[in-house]
């Protein structure tokens, strides 16, 4: 653990394939009295009509990103495509906490692997996983909003995801959203003791 954070610092990484619904109980848990606090993810791509920098995400160049890379600030990052980066500022972590908050990260499966591996007992992984790769398959297809090459990239990267599930503490099986929330909340609620 590194010294900089106080301990334990509790915290829920919930991570899951694109349309697996992990975002949906993300939200559940973020107003489920828990004391959670979203740890906002900080990216290199430019900010969208719309979103705020600190709000979506916070937004910074991709040479303050290798900046970060160097100094050893981020607990996860990913180069997503050349010059495009996404990850977790340790900042955030010690903003959230000092609130006197745990925070919820919202993440790929790699970096949920890896704020695992560097909090382990204080951390919590879970995997949403979808009831089938093929219901997975008509939820993405449904939103239309992918070519179908966009689509098959997707599936590729879904097929890659779901071999990563059993390296999770928990996985919960998004079939029905009423149960898999309330699920999500009871294990969430076992681990912060609450």
């Amino acid at each position: 653990m590194n010294d900089q954070f106080p301990d334990p610092c509790k915290m829920i990484i919930v991570s899951a394939p694109s349309g697996a619904g992990k975002s949906t109980i993300v939200r559940h848990l973020l107003n489920s009295g828990l004391e959670l606090e979203f740890s906002v993810s900080a990216t290199s791509r430019a900010i969208r009509p719309g979103e705020l920098d600190g709000r979506e995400y916070h937004f910074i160049t991709s040479e303050e990103f290798r900046q970060k890379i160097e100094a050893g600030e981020l607990l996860e990052w990913q180069e997503v495509y050349p010059g495009s980066y996404y990850g977790t500022l340790k900042t955030e972590v010690k903003r959230i906490h000092d609130h006197g908050h745990y925070p919820i990260f919202d993440v790929d499966v790699v970096g949920g692997l890896n704020i695992k591996k560097m909090y382990a007992e204080n951390a919590l992984s879970l995997f949403i996983q979808p009831p089938s790769f093929e219901i997975l398959e008509q939820r993405l297809r449904s939103r239309d909003t992918d070519s179908e090459q966009s689509l098959q990239k997707r599936l590729d990267k879904v097929r890659w995801e779901m071999e990563f599930a059993r390296k999770f503490d928990k996985i919960i099986i998004n079939n029905k959203l009423e149960d898999a929330l309330r699920e999500a909340e009871r294990v969430a609620r076992g681990f912060l003791g609450s």
